[in-house]
């Protein structure tokens, strides 16, 4: 291998191709032609001396040496970028950059840590993504991102989970419901009313299907819809019941009311997810460590479940990163 050959900009392109498993992927997000892309691999090749990648069913995996090489890149690129948040630090700046991806339940409470976070830190640049469960799960498999916010996390084989926040799931129906009076109702007494529900594989969905089979009981008629807000809205209006986030629900809602439905809430939580196979950004870091001390300023204590100090703790342990690497993109 000739050394004196290497460059950043080789480096770069080579993560690229790894990140979106192809060459044209790359091409995309470097602003970059794809011939251009691929002169940049073969040259990368050359100088390594071995071969890095492999094309199968359609996509780009890197080779035994490729994997390694990935490892490498990460480690050599996220140290300058540590170098570089280093001396703004030094200049007197705080700054950075990280991305975090939430469920859409989420950015009903998240807000309440990042405003806080960002006002203290404003030279600190978050991009925030927001989709539905399986749009958030297709991205931390892609590793797109550096924190991840679920409330029924995905597979933790690579990756590490702290809780922050309760998140209860509540019975609500419109202001009138003829049960709205009652201080305790049975969920039996509403099985034959429509119940509104969120698309299939959603963590509220999920949740609630799973408390009805432990219950025995089986849903009548329901109705799909696409979102939170058209949920609240459709029960207001009577188009049904629902089993939402209290988060979903602010005290006072119009039109809207939680019925005291014997075993509800469904008690769940929201946790912050970290990949062990992604390094985590120092700005990332600092937002976490924010919220572990601060969260009781932010945010109403009956809420508050906050793991997060065991979660910084985990980061700081050797985890067999090389193995978790390796194994994660064989997979793709």
């Amino acid at each position: 291998m000739n050394i004196r050959h290497l460059t950043f900009r080789l480096l770069q392109v080579y993560v690229a191709v790894i990140k979106s498993a192809s060459i044209s992927g790359a091409a995309r997000q470097l602003h970059l032609t794809q011939p251009t892309v691929s002169q940049q691999l073969k040259r990368l090749q050359e100088t390594i001396g071995e071969r890095l990648l492999e094309h199968r069913h359609g996509r780009v995996i890197p080779t035994e040496a490729g994997v390694e090489l990935y490892r490498v890149c990460q480690e050599v690129l996220g140290s300058f970028d540590d170098f570089e948040d280093y001396l703004a630090t030094l200049r007197g700046g705080q700054r950075g950059r990280f991305s975090i991806a939430l469920v859409n339940t989420a950015q009903y409470v998240l807000p309440r840590l990042l405003g806080p976070f960002s006002r203290h830190f404003p030279q600190v640049d978050v991009t925030v993504n927001i989709g539905n469960r399986q749009q958030v799960l297709t991205r931390f498999e892609h590793r797109e991102d550096d924190l991840y916010v679920f409330s029924h996390p995905p597979s933790l084989e690579h990756a590490l989970a702290a809780r922050f926040m309760r998140n209860p799931l509540v019975l609500i129906a419109p202001h009138d419901h003829p049960l709205a009076s009652r201080e305790r109702v049975a969920m039996g007494e509403l099985l034959e009313e429509r119940f509104l529900l969120r698309e299939q594989g959603s963590a509220t969905r999920m949740m609630l299907d799973r408390w009805l089979q432990e219950q025995g009981l089986t849903l009548g008629p329901t109705l799909q819809m696409a979102s939170n807000e058209a949920i609240r809205v459709g029960v207001a209006a009577g188009m049904g019941l629902a089993v939402l986030s209290e988060h979903v629900v602010p005290p006072g809602h119009p039109g809207i009311v939680t019925l005291p439905v014997e075993g509800l809430p469904i008690v769940s939580h929201w946790q912050f997810i970290v990949r062990r196979d992604r390094r985590l950004p120092n700005a990332a870091q600092g937002f976490l460590r924010f919220a572990e001390r601060h969260i009781d300023e932010c945010v109403e204590s009956r809420w508050i479940c906050n793991d997060i100090g065991e979660l910084l703790a985990a980061l700081m342990t050797p985890s067999g990163t090389d193995k978790v690497i390796r194994e994660g993109l064989q997979r793709q």
